[in-house]
């Protein structure tokens, strides 16, 4: 015979300070748990949905990012040149290429200094991004010391709103336009044309060609005959890929870390939740001994004490989640530490997120309601029955 669950609800009920203590001690460990997991989602979601699944990205070979690459112009035309390689409206191949740069700007709020990226990009560069539309202003003209900022990077630095301007590259360069990226990683970039950017920071190699394939199911065939020509050094990566990998040093320290601070914070709402059943035990000596003497088993005690800290920790579960969930409202930046520039995003909370958070609530209370619920169970009928 089973004792109802009705039965273990209740009794949380008539403690209340005890259950909201210790459900807020859970509470908090799980909006850790939460929080870290949404930081990690939100970076990597940042920088994969940065990239296109038909767009490839050409950098040289063994070159971790596109600020440590060149390419060679020959080099960019040959990989543009392939025939799995898509054609734009107007002939041309369905490619840009590109130019990469870390620039030092200081932020609007604290006047400090961050890393920013500077890309320029060719004709068909914005066509080649779906996700990337221009919000307020002009694109910038080919030719001209003009460049677009992403909303991001606009909000946050000295110099780069619309119409502003700011100095680099030994010239200063008119904000003409501010686009929006849909909360990617362009969204932490300023745009500009390549050639006047590699001319004003004197390079005669790109960083990267973006192309379009015209079948996205050839990119194998392409990626075997680019880097089977003896004439090239680089090497391509689906675009998606590419970003992916960008995101993967930082989302494993943020994860490793907040798992860490996750698992010793749990050990204190675990002792805590141990200490409030075994004071319900302590408590309830008698009324366990009335439920023996009516025929209830040992097993019946041990799984309601078990449901009852079940019960405590995913209330708290419930109130570390909602809390948790507020923070998809917050933008946080930190610095990529593969390009060693600024990435703005956020939180991101998904439906494994919160069952992830569930289950690690779940765990929590059978690991702080195990002992006491055994004690419970293993209590003499006649001497808790006894009991004063």
């Amino acid at each position: 015979m089973a004792v109802p669950l009705s039965y273990s609800i209740r009794n949380l009920r008539t403690r209340r300070l005890t259950t909201a203590l210790t459900a807020g001690g859970m509470a908090l460990v799980v909006f850790v748990f939460a929080t870290v997991l949404m930081l990690e989602a939100g970076l990597r979601a940042t920088l994969v949905d940065t990239g296109t699944y038909d767009n490839v990205v050409v950098t040289r070979r063994a070159a971790g990012t596109e600020v440590q690459s060149s390419v060679e112009r020959i080099q960019a035309m040959i990989v543009e040149a392939q025939p799995e390689v898509a054609l734009a409206p107007d002939g041309a191949p369905f490619a840009s290429r590109e130019t990469v740069v870390l620039i030092t700007l200081p932020k609007r709020a604290s006047g400090d200094p961050s890393n920013v990226v500077i890309r320029g990009v060719g004709r068909h560069g914005l066509a080649l991004r779906p996700q990337v539309r221009l919000v307020e202003g002009r694109l910038f003209r080919t030719g001209a010391s003009e460049i677009i900022a992403g909303r991001a990077i606009a909000e946050r630095f000295v110099g780069a709103g619309l119409g502003e301007q700011l100095r680099f590259g030994m010239r200063d360069w008119t904000v003409v336009g501010i686009f929006d990226a849909g909360g990617t990683g362009f969204d932490s970039e300023v745009w500009g044309d390549a050639d006047q950017l590699m001319q004003a920071f004197r390079r005669n190699t790109y960083s990267s060609v973006v192309l379009k394939l015209s079948d996205p199911a050839g990119f194998d065939a392409y990626k075997r005959r680019v880097e089977t020509d003896p004439r090239l050094t680089v090497e391509p990566k689906r675009e998606v890929q590419f970003y992916a990998d960008q995101s993967q040093v930082l989302a494993d320290f943020i994860r490793i870390l907040g798992l860490t601070l996750s698992i010793i914070f749990s050990i204190g709402a675990v002792i805590g939740a141990m200490v409030t059943m075994y004071s319900a035990v302590a408590n309830r000596t008698r009324e366990i001994g009335t439920l023996r003497a009516l025929g209830f088993r040992r097993g019946s005690i041990l799984t309601a004490f078990l449901a009852e800290s079940v019960a405590l920790a995913l209330a708290g579960g419930a109130m570390g989640l909602a809390a948790a969930s507020l923070m998809q409202l917050v933008t946080v930046s930190t610095t990529n530490w593969q390009s060693f520039s600024e990435l703005a995003f956020r939180f991101t909370l998904t439906p494994g997120i919160v069952a992830q958070s569930l289950l690690f609530s779940v765990l929590m209370g059978l690991a702080g309601g195990f002992l006491p619920a055994l004690r419970a169970a293993r209590l003499d009928i006649v001497d808790a029955l006894r009991a004063v």
